[in-house]
């Protein structure tokens, strides 16, 4: 299976990425680009989106980035750094970098940015890979 492929089987899968209102806007072998809009149902107390939506789509990110290339993977471990709130209706696009890929785990960074602009938040993912290919 292409890269393309794997990650729009992934997505037709995924009831919680369709319910954030993941969009994929692009997709190559390591590395994928998504974004989502910031609705009313997204925030908090605050009135601003709840940290674990941006956790969301990064973790969404990380899945379909390290999965593109062809191996089934799975999240080991995961962190993030939020910079600047996010507001209702904000565009947030997720920009995953590959910065490791080893025979049983890969190192992915994802960078997400307000209406393509402004660094919001930074997550970084380790995933384990296994020796399960995705097939047609």
């Amino acid at each position: 299976m292409t890269a393309n492929e794997i990650v729009h089987r992934m997505y037709q899968n995924d009831a919680f990425s369709q319910w954030l209102g993941i969009k994929i806007e692009k997709v190559e072998i390591g590395a994928v680009e998504l974004s989502m809009r910031i609705r009313s149902d997204m925030t908090n107390g605050f009135g601003i989106a709840h940290g674990g939506i941006t956790f969301s789509l990064a973790d969404s990110a990380l899945a379909f980035a390290a999965n593109s290339q062809g191996r089934h993977a799975v999240s080991v471990e995961t962190s993030i750094s939020h910079f600047k709130p996010l507001q209702l209706n904000d565009l947030v696009r997720a920009t995953s970098v590959e910065r490791h890929l080893g025979k049983r785990t890969a190192v992915y960074e994802i960078q997400m940015h307000r209406n393509e602009i402004e660094l919001v938040a930074l997550f970084r993912g380790t995933v384990y890979r296994t020796d399960k290919l995705w097939e047609k």
